[in-house]
């Protein structure tokens, strides 16, 4: 991509105004065509919202939106219908032992009401409060118990696929287990074992680190820097690592975007919880410099990667070795193009990607680095890309807010309009919300409002 380094915060304003007023047209349109009861909305067909019956991951995005929607503007309808949804809803997501996803569903909301009840933007009312806290402890607890063994007390917490497997978004997720340690809460295993949830956090992000992540040091032929793999596989029995896989990507061996965005996004933000993380508590796990390295390192190299592999106006086609993506050209020189005959793009991977590029912009920043303002730069590039057409919806009766997102490929889930070749012009509940919190971090940097993070009002001291 070419990172446009003139671009600045306030240039994108009018641009994050004209997001906020037709995601609020998207938020009412769904709640008067989308029936809820039949399950989450997960993507768009023909501009109208979908089901898809796998993990229901998608549900707290939907909730989700209307509160980020209402802490962007103040309009107090959408906090009503995120927190009575919240309250009635996505209880069974708490306690679900099935999924890696608690970071999606519950911290998006559960977590966002907790947060705006401690930066004083919802009236005081301590038991909802602690309605939130409990919630938010258990979800995270849940989380922690998916655990699977690879050394001594390392190890990760597995997908739904099983023991064996390491999902690369998960790094986002474990937000859930962020959130329960922070909030002082204790798990117990069996004969009364304490689980260390902080301990489980790092070494899920180690493992990610290690086994999803490349860095262009000989791991394999196919070694290049930034480089992630979607799925890491592992043998159950020793814990040995097997060999890279992907779920949603074209091979193990190239890169599905989305999956490298998880990454750019959920390093960045650990790195940002670490500093609320006190040094005596990180020393078990080799100490501040250890565990900040080795996150940074991973943030850094799939950063890098993402601006060396991706089109000129910040936006990605779904997968780097997408088999026709040849037919385009060197695409890195040119602006994406959504509606091409050969390759899909994803533009909701550029929507979680650019946050990470902006969080570890601000990161790098605060430590004195020189290379802080290449993210940062990168970051409001991608932004200014997607919040404006042909990446935001302005048809009044589609109900996507982020076009041109790309849900399971090789599966073939995505819709394919009529006179097209590949996927274009739909919408993903995950690339609609990601939008938005974009928007809202980028908004409330331009409103001079503390900075936003998912940990916002958690106490300073672990316990």
């Amino acid at each position: 991509m070419i990172i446009d380094n003139k671009l600045t915060t306030n240039d994108l304003k009018p641009k994050l105004e004209q997001v906020w007023e037709h995601s609020a047209r998207k938020i009412h349109l769904i709640r008067k065509e989308f029936d809820t009861a039949k399950g989450s909305p997960v993507f768009t067909e023909k501009g109208k919202y979908t089901t898809r019956g796998w993990t229901d991951w998608t549900q707290g995005f939907q909730f989700g939106s209307e509160i980020l929607q209402f802490d962007a503007t103040g309009e107090r309808p959408f906090l009503e219908l995120g927190r009575k949804a919240t309250l009635e809803l996505m209880a069974p997501h708490i306690t679900h032992i099935g999924v890696h996803d608690h970071g999606f569903n519950n911290v998006s909301t559960y977590g966002a009401l907790r947060r705006l009840f401690i930066e004083g933007k919802l009236e005081p009312d301590n038991w909802e409060l602690e309605f939130y806290n409990l919630a938010l402890k258990i979800t995270g607890s849940v989380q922690a118990i998916r655990w699977t063994s690879t050394k001594g007390e390392e190890g990760f917490i597995h997908s739904f696929n099983g023991p064996h497997s390491l999902f690369v978004d998960t790094i986002r997720t474990v937000r859930a287990l962020a959130l329960a340690y922070k909030l002082g809460h204790v798990l117990y295993g069996e004969n009364d074992k304490k689980i260390p949830l902080l301990g489980r956090l790092i070494y899920h992000a180690k493992s990610t680190a290690l086994y999803n992540i490349y860095y262009g040091e000989g791991r394999d032929s196919y070694d290049i820097p930034g480089r992630t793999a979607h799925e890491a596989v592992f043998n159950t029995k020793n814990g040995q690592f097997r060999c890279p896989n992907s779920q949603q990507g074209y091979s193990p061996f190239s890169t599905w975007t989305r999956g490298l965005a998880w990454a750019m996004c959920g390093f960045p933000e650990q790195l940002e919880f670490l500093k609320i993380v006190d040094d005596s508590s990180l020393e078990p796990y080799g100490g501040r410099d250890a565990v900040t390295e080795t996150m940074l390192k991973a943030a850094r190299a799939t950063c890098d990667f993402y601006i060396e592999n991706t089109s000129k106006d910040g936006i990605p086609y779904w997968d780097t070795g997408a088999p026709n993506l040849h037919a385009l050209g060197d695409y890195t020189k040119i602006d994406a193009d959504p509606w091409n005959d050969y390759e899909p793009v994803d533009s909701s991977a550029a929507a979680i990607a650019a946050q990470g590029l902006l969080r570890l912009g601000r990161y790098l920043e605060n430590i004195g680095d020189s290379a802080a303002s290449k993210y940062w730069q990168a970051g409001l590039t991608v932004a200014g890309t997607l919040f404006d057409e042909p990446y935001l919806s302005t048809d009044g009766s589609h109900q996507g807010l982020l076009l041109h997102s790309v849900y399971h490929r090789p599966n073939g889930w995505d819709y394919i309009p009529d006179g097209h070749n590949i996927p274009c012009g739909e919408s993903s509940m995950w690339g609609d919300y990601h939008l938005r919190e974009l928007a809202l971090y980028l908004t409330r940097i331009l409103n001079q409002e503390p900075y936003y993070t998912f940990f916002n009002g958690i106490e300073e001291d672990s316990k």
